[in-house]
């Protein structure tokens, strides 16, 4: 089945598409990093392998050391500054695409809050899904890996 998603940084410099009967997973990170690289209480984002991925344009990026120790690359236009995806140096094949860019994201559905112990008050965790109070545990990126060939 064609199910052809596409999204793009604010100016459109940078563009991407892919196909979201790919997507593995979609979540709300409440970690402070992510508060910060969104100026918001959360990212949202949706997980898939980058070989699913199709960009144009290129991306600047940032690194920055993770509370689990892992490396995270948050990539944005250099012209606008949009945050567009990010991915784990340790999980190099899998980018984390922000739902915010999306053109439509109707269709998306969020499976689970991580780092909810991050979060604020005003940005309480949906509590009717299945929240990490950190990183989700190593047999969930096993399983996320496992997904992602």
């Amino acid at each position: 089945m064609n199910n052809i998603q596409r999204g793009r940084c604010q100016c459109g410099e940078i563009s991407y598409a892919f196909n979201a009967n790919k997507v593995i997973s979609a979540h709300h990170c409440h970690c402070k990093d992510c508060q910060r690289a969104t100026g918001s209480g959360k990212a949202t984002i949706l997980f898939i392998a980058k070989k699913y991925v199709e960009m144009n344009g290129d991306l600047k990026f940032f690194e920055s050391q993770g509370t689990s120790g892992n490396h995270v690359s948050r990539g944005f236009c250099p012209n606008c500054g949009s945050g567009v995806l990010s991915y784990q140096k340790e999980l190099s094949h899998i980018v984390f695409i922000k739902a915010g860019t999306l053109d439509d994201s109707s269709w998306v559905k969020i499976d689970s809050n991580f780092f909810t112990d991050s979060a604020n008050k005003w940005n309480e965790p949906d509590k009717s899904i299945k929240s990490f109070k950190g990183n989700p545990s190593l047999m969930s990126n096993i399983k996320t890996l496992l997904k992602s060939f």
